[in-house]
């Protein structure tokens, strides 16, 4: 997930270094009085959003499918605890069950 996120995170840096670009020669428009940093940010998220989600496809499946692992591992061991859990109570209750009628036989 790390790696997708730098991944992301450069193709988003690529952009606005572009984007800024672009704005500085004048080829698109300024953003109005002290905005044009906000303007120049916002055009890079736009255009990185839709790059990113067809260059970084493959990275991004990977990444769902060790996070599905993930908690497809984890599920696993929360039921082998609840197994084990739920084995001890029942343990427990039987040999409180047994303790009794061992007590009221008689001798």
């Amino acid at each position: 997930m790390l790696r997708y996120t730098l991944m992301r995170l450069g193709v988003f840096a690529g952009c606005l270094l572009a984007v800024g670009g672009l704005v500085y020669f004048g080829v698109l428009p300024r953003g109005l009085g002290d905005s044009n940093g906000m303007w120049i940010v916002l055009l890079a998220l736009v255009v990185s959003a839709p790059i990113s989600f067809v260059v970084l496809r493959k990275e991004r499946d990977r990444a769902s499918v060790h996070v599905v692992q993930r908690v497809d591992r984890m599920k696993a061991n929360l039921e082998a605890n609840r197994t084990q859990e739920d084995e001890a109570v029942d343990a427990a209750e039987a040999g409180a069950q047994a303790q009794p009628r061992a007590q009221s036989q008689p001798s």
